[in-house]
């Protein structure tokens, strides 16, 4: 469903190590909003919840609800590094269009 690359993980396993209270994972959730439509939200998550699919890289637990993943099957997700700052990516095949800053999609 959702593919993590080597950098994203690093990350992800960076933000958990770090994180103030315990977390399992990360959650992806797709809502309505941004510039092209539909947005992508991130944030850890301290356990999974009915419906959700859980995908687990390496070690990484990655949680998506029902209703986004369709709007994220066949994702990558990545984690870069350059001058204009760093975050994270999103390679998604179901995105029609996005906007310039890559943080919203349709």
């Amino acid at each position: 469903m959702i593919t993590l690359t080597e950098n994203a993980v690093a990350a992800v396993r960076t933000a958990l190590t770090q994180a103030g209270e315990p977390a399992e994972g990360l959650r992806i959730k797709v809502e309505g909003g941004g510039c092209a439509g539909l947005k992508y939200l991130m944030g850890l998550e301290t356990l999974s919840r009915e419906g959700d699919a859980v995908i687990e890289t390496d070690g990484v637990k990655v949680f998506v609800d029902v209703s986004s993943q369709p709007h994220v099957a066949g994702m990558t997700v990545d984690f870069v590094t350059s001058l204009e700052g760093s975050g994270f990516v999103f390679d998604n095949p179901n995105a029609l269009e996005k906007c310039a800053c890559g943080k919203s999609f349709a």
